[in-house]
């Protein structure tokens, strides 16, 4: 089924961080918000690197961010998928990454799992000027990963 990118990316003039995940999932796209699943462990892991408490509701989750000076935004601005996962998602458009780029001096990109990290190399790596760093993604479908691993993982990239 065809779905359409819901939400704008966060950010503001205070982010150098640009951090990329694929697709919002199903109980995103319902929230209106990032990484909504309850089972996700994104904003876990933010709040561990970070030594902080995990934020509850978006106003916090964006809080979080903009404190750290990470914008967040989404490589696909529409496509078919089938239900959550990345290895349905077909022909894929990507986002106007100019958006961000034209609010925040962004310096670093980092991409949540191996299909963000992919289609930002093939189309938008040309536009950013930057490599992205691939992060392992925190998407309960990557259940090798522990969050203590993906911790000491985000850590290196975020903190580096």
């Amino acid at each position: 089924m065809e779905q359409t990118h819901p939400f704008p990316p966060v950010v503001d003039a205070g982010c150098t961080t640009l951090i990329l995940g694929s697709f919002p999932s199903v109980k995103s796209r319902e929230q209106g918000f990032f990484y909504g699943h309850p089972q996700n462990r994104f904003w876990k892991v933010l709040a561990a690197v970070f030594g902080e408490e995990v934020p509850a509701d978006a106003a916090a989750k964006k809080a979080l961010l903009l404190r750290h000076h990470i914008a967040l935004w989404d490589v696909i601005a529409c496509c078919e998928i089938d239900g959550s996962a990345d290895a349905s998602v077909r022909n894929a458009v990507t986002m106007d990454i100019g958006r961000v780029l034209a609010i925040a001096p962004i310096r670093r990109v980092i991409c949540n799992g191996n299909l963000a990290a992919k289609l930002y190399r093939q189309h938008l790596q040309g536009i950013t000027g930057m490599e992205a760093l691939a992060a392992p993604s925190t998407s309960p479908a990557n259940a090798a990963w522990s969050l203590e691993r993906l911790t000491e993982a985000w850590r290196g990239m975020l903190m580096g």
